[in-house]
């Protein structure tokens, strides 16, 4: 069973290895990302950072599309976590029952166009206009997107911070 997909540009990070599943109570954690599933690099320091309560894979986008529409994956609670706002788009489009999209940490370090600034959206939310717009077809699956960086934190409907 998903619990979540998360939009995190740093992927694996304390707030997520620590806060987020714990609270979520996952055992399964997939990374759904291009780049880090071909960069042992990024795949080390990854695992390096992934709690030991959960089992953690790296997985290109088309292979986790693959292994979360496996039926066994129904036997687990998995966190996805994606970089992208297109990676996004495609998990929630191709993967049937996601219960509930979070976007906690996008646009400081993501890769800028023209070297222009991302426009502001809140303390940890920074996009393009394109980007809102993929956001926004995110929004408009019907699963519940909410911005919240951790638990801590109050969750704000993204349709109302996008507007």
């Amino acid at each position: 069973m998903i619990v979540m997909v998360r939009l995190d540009e740093r992927m694996i990070h304390g707030q997520v290895a620590i806060k987020w599943s714990r609270h979520t109570e996952v055992d399964r954690i997939i990374v759904a990302n291009d780049e880090a599933a071909n960069n042992p690099l990024i795949q080390k320091s990854l695992m390096m950072a992934a709690p030991s309560t959960a089992k953690t894979a790296i997985k290109d986008v088309n292979s986790s599309i693959e292994l979360l529409k496996n039926p066994k994956a129904a036997e687990h609670k998995i966190l996805i976590i994606v970089s992208t706002p297109l990676d996004l788009l495609r998990i929630v489009t191709e993967v049937p029952d996601i219960p509930l999209v979070n976007v906690g940490n996008y646009g400081r370090v993501a890769t800028k166009i023209n070297a222009e600034p991302r426009k502001s959206y809140r303390k940890n939310l920074y996009a393009y206009d394109e980007e809102v717009a993929v956001l926004k077809k995110v929004i408009e699956t019907g699963i519940k997107c909410n911005y919240q960086t951790v638990p801590d934190d109050a969750p704000e409907e993204l349709s109302k911070i996008l507007e």
